[in-house]
């Protein structure tokens, strides 16, 4: 009778210790979080956004979602006020993937590499450095910063890094392009006097390249830890 019972017992304990593998996500290795060592979360702007640590980076999980939605007939202006675009001038996108902005407008018109920028205080928007830091980490391949469920065939995400990015499109003088299809991220350093750094993923390959393009494009902004 004790050996049954002893037996019952062990398959029981052996039960619930598999579950509770399987349903962790550090352990995953698809999409699991790994949130930076004493900062899991960060409130900004009545918004809370996980942290990821990728390497020895600590990055916001999610694309950055703050200031007043402007339509997009209009350009951000140096105002004060942190101006954003919402794909398709519609909120729930913003809320979704994040807000879409002009350089100038999330590097609140400094020049100043690694500045902070529209980031949380403590956090600034990556340099090229940081981003091919990043690309590095992961063997440059984009997959594995995307999303489960976003993009297909040789370019279907793993999220294996945790950085979770969301095809979330741009926007381009009064024109919004490429939701689900493609995700920009600004970078902190300028060009020229017209046009920045960013990193690219998108829908079809894994390809992760860090070109440059018009100021005036609005991207996404995924803040890193300073």
């Amino acid at each position: 009778m004790k050996k049954t019972l002893f037996f019952i017992l062990t398959i029981l304990l052996i039960s619930i210790s598999c579950q509770e593998d399987e349903s962790n996500p550090n352990e995953s290795g698809n999409g699991g979080t790994n949130p930076c060592e004493g900062i899991n979360t960060v409130s900004y702007e009545g918004k809370t956004y996980n942290t990821v640590a990728i390497g020895n980076q600590c990055w916001l999980k999610e694309n950055l979602d703050v200031g007043t939605m402007i339509q997009g007939n209009q350009n951000a202006s140096n105002n004060g006020v942190i101006e954003k675009y919402c794909y398709d001038n519609n909120p729930s996108n913003c809320a979704t993937y994040g807000g879409l902005y002009q350089w100038n407008e999330a590097m609140k018109y400094t020049v100043q590499s690694g500045a902070q920028g529209i980031c949380p205080p403590g956090w600034h928007i990556p340099t090229l450095a940081e981003l091919q830091t990043l690309a590095s980490t992961v063997n440059n391949n984009g997959n594995a910063l995307k999303a489960v469920g976003q993009g297909s065939g040789d370019g279907a995400g793993t999220n294996t890094s945790g950085f979770s990015a969301l095809l979330a499109g741009q926007y381009v003088t009064n024109t919004f392009f490429g939701l689900d299809g493609y995700s920009f991220y600004w970078s902190s350093i300028e060009t020229d006097l017209s046009k920045a750094n960013y990193m690219s993923l998108y829908w079809g390959d894994g390809n992760l390249i860090l070109p440059q393009r018009e100021k005036g494009e609005g991207f996404s902004i995924r803040c890193i830890k300073d």
